[in-house]
């Protein structure tokens, strides 16, 4: 990557984090496709300011040899950016990657815990000291809050506000919303906060409200690995993901009859059209309770 390359990614990437608020995860895959496309054009001797759209074309068809559609959509996505703010910004005449078309993805139904499952799982960490304390708090406000799991761990203690029981979060977009949390996960998040969060701390004094053995921030990483292990306490065969807990939040909460109006603004999607999806999830089990139950079936 040349060195006029390189400055153009950069000026780039703080536009989009500064001008127009992206967060910082977006912010590193917006990166990331940038490196992997420069490194494509460095082959071809190349560089942003002298290609078309066919060199765009020929870089896809490679990433379709090996990455999948949701990905290669993401890549798309970049270059669609990344190219109209070099015309916005007077550095290109053209937009090549404007006629760009993404390829169509087929919508995976997302994996959920049935709600005795669901219980089996809240039911492993052993509130007696402070890791189980924790334990139990982040396991219930996943599950009562439709949480990203990126958001809970970057959660602060200035978001919880446990009197009228809810949370405030920033989701993707660098957008906030506010989410009840009822009455089990703020008794858990309380007890956590009083007690055992006190004896994680380690003097650090810092903001955020999940901490690791050390009394540093919990990772995404670090979260991953004590779902996996309550799931497999709990006897949960199939895989159990941070967003397992997300997705059956959403498919609960529409199977007893909420609307999906208020579950798209608890999950924080900005078109509800995502939110969606969820509804095949609801009549997939309806169409299992009624061929098991119905009499005829």
């Amino acid at each position: 990557m040349d060195n006029e390359t390189a400055a153009l990614i950069d000026r780039f990437l703080t536009h989009i984090m500064v001008e127009r608020g992206l967060a910082e995860n977006t912010v590193r895959s917006y990166s990331r496709d940038l490196i992997r496309f420069v490194t494509y054009l460095d082959e071809k001797t190349l560089t942003p300011l002298g290609l078309d759209r066919e060199v765009l074309n020929g870089y896809l068809r490679r990433l379709g040899k090996g990455l999948s559609t949701r990905t290669v959509s993401r890549h798309i996505s970049t270059l669609k950016t990344f190219f109209r703010f070099l015309v916005e910004e007077g550095i290109r005449d053209t937009n090549p990657a404007r006629l760009l078309e993404s390829p169509k993805m087929s919508r995976k139904l997302p994996g959920t815990l049935s709600p005795r499952e669901v219980e089996r799982l809240l039911a492993q960490p052993k509130p007696v000291d402070p890791r189980g304390q924790r334990d139990t708090a982040m396991l219930e406000l996943l599950y009562a809050t439709g949480l990203r799991v990126s958001e809970l761990v970057t959660l602060k203690l200035s978001n919880i506000n446990l009197e009228p029981g809810y949370v405030r979060t920033i989701g993707k977009g660098s957008k906030e919303r506010i989410v009840p949390m009822g009455e089990k996960a703020r008794k858990a998040v309380s007890t956590y906060i009083e007690e055992g969060r006190l004896r994680l701390d380690h003097r650090s004094r810092t903001a955020y409200l999940f901490l690791n053995y050390l009394g540093k921030r919990l990772t995404r990483q670090g979260f991953w690995k004590i779902l996996k292990d309550y799931a497999l306490q709990a006897g949960i065969k199939h895989d159990v993901t941070p967003h397992s807990l997300r997705h059956s939040f959403a498919s609960h909460l529409l199977e007893a009859g909420a609307d999906l109006r208020s579950v798209q603004m608890m999950l924080g999607h900005s078109d509800i059209s995502t939110t969606q999806i969820y509804t095949h999830v609801t009549r997939k089990r309806l169409i299992h309770l009624h061929e098991t139950c119905h009499p005829r079936p």
